[in-house]
């Protein structure tokens, strides 16, 4: 017979981890299942990588951020050995090294297959990240196949990257963090720009996530949004070197040259959009959204009025083809897109792009079927260390309801 559990969290990150403390908390009998060890998808990233977000913002359920240096930014494997002890803090019955295969609705339960067998649940929370698949635009497949191409996951360190030019298609948080390293590693740069919004890393004697905190913006709730900021960048900035700003403007002032996105490859020639300065313009429309409610909040409680200033002029020489000789290498980071059908055969439980179909988190279309750790699930701040805490225990709560019920 297989094990049989109340509940069955898949993912061992912060969302599986928040997840399965409330669930605990619940009496909910359940076991974590995580593919590889907690924390994995941090685990992968450059080496490197480090928080955007200040640790203070580092609030899970039952164990927030722990040691003594709150306004800092935890590096790649702080946030692993952090998750680990909440993991113990919390008493998390978590199995790594456990491979889930598919999940199943079957009579009102589910069957969980795992490489080392199946599990009976009554319920499944999914926690598997924000995203899974790495996304690579039209054109991507006819690059030539002796030009090194890698995505964020794949990217190590600076090293790695054979000599030439490189290429970074992408300018969302990653991608303009890559392309920092490499510059400063004296690499010379192409970054490929799209549609990301942006905020220096302090103003008004804050940082900025205490500004997108006490504003509201990170508990704007999903419905208040266009459907296609589920796919937006996060406001662009840097937590190295104590944090600091780093956005198109920086890095152009330090010499990355910046492209309209990218189009593909044709007779040996990178091909650009004509479309930088657009890039640029809506950028600085979000940068100017937000500004007018970091100026509200100022007015509000009596802080340093212009906390915020217009944005400095940003008109770049943006060549819409480069050849390609002298490239060495193309970096992708352009996001990711969900695969949740990969686990789940259930097409009618996702919409076109890939994204589950939900109230509060619980499939509309497979009762017991529950997502946590989902970009934009609820609010802004659902997929990030500062807000996935909310989601787990609304998600717990529902799990429990169907355990009494």
């Amino acid at each position: 017979m297989p094990e049989r559990f109340e509940a069955v969290v898949i993912g061992g990150g912060q969302a599986g981890l928040a997840t399965s403390h409330q669930l605990t908390r619940a009496g909910v009998d359940h076991v974590v299942l995580e593919r590889g060890r907690i924390g994995q998808t941090w685990r992968g990233l450059w080496e490197s990588f480090c928080l955007v977000t200040p640790n203070w913002s580092v609030q899970l359920p039952g164990h927030p951020y722990d040691r003594d240096d709150p306004d800092g930014f935890m590096p790649r494997d702080d946030i692993v050995a952090y998750l680990e002890r909440y993991a113990a803090a919390t008493e998390t019955p978590i199995r790594e090294g456990t491979d889930v295969t598919s999940i199943e609705p079957r009579d009102g339960r589910f069957a969980v297959t795992t490489a080392d067998g199946t599990i009976d649940a009554g319920s499944v929370v999914v926690s598997t990240g924000a995203y899974q698949r790495p996304y690579r635009p039209p054109g991507a497949e006819a690059l030539p196949d002796d030009l090194l191409q890698l995505d964020v996951r794949s990217y190590r360190e600076p090293g790695q990257v054979p000599e030439g030019r490189v290429l970074v298609v992408g300018s969302g948080q990653s991608g303009c963090q890559i392309s920092e390293e490499l510059h400063v590693a004296g690499r010379n740069v192409v970054l490929s720009c799209g549609r990301a919004p942006w905020l220096p890393r302090r103003f008004g004697g804050h940082d900025l996530v205490w500004w997108l905190a006490e504003t509201g913006f990170l508990d704007v709730p999903v419905g208040a949004l266009p459907a296609e900021a589920r796919l937006w960048s996060n406001p662009l900035s840097s937590g190295h070197d104590g944090g600091h700003d780093l956005h198109l403007r920086t890095l152009d002032a330090m010499g990355v040259t910046l492209v309209g996105r990218f189009l593909g490859q044709e007779d040996g020639r990178f091909r650009f959009g004509d479309d930088l300065a657009t890039c640029i313009a809506w950028g600085d429309d979000r940068y100017r959204d937000f500004q007018g409610a970091a100026s509200k909040l100022a007015a509000e409680r009596g802080l340093e009025t212009d906390v915020l200033p217009d944005p400095e002029a940003l008109v770049p020489t943006s060549p819409v083809e480069l050849d390609t000789h002298g490239f060495g290498t193309v970096v992708f980071t352009g996001g990711f897109r969900p695969s949740y059908l990969d686990l789940i055969a259930v097409p009618a439980a996702f919409d076109d792009v890939g994204f589950p179909i939900h109230t509060d988190g619980q499939s509309d279309a497979v009762p017991g079927l529950f997502f946590v750790g989902v970009h934009f699930l609820r609010k802004r701040k659902s997929s990030i260390l500062y807000g996935v805490g909310e989601d787990a225990a609304i998600v717990a709560e529902g799990v429990a309801a169907r355990v009494r019920s």
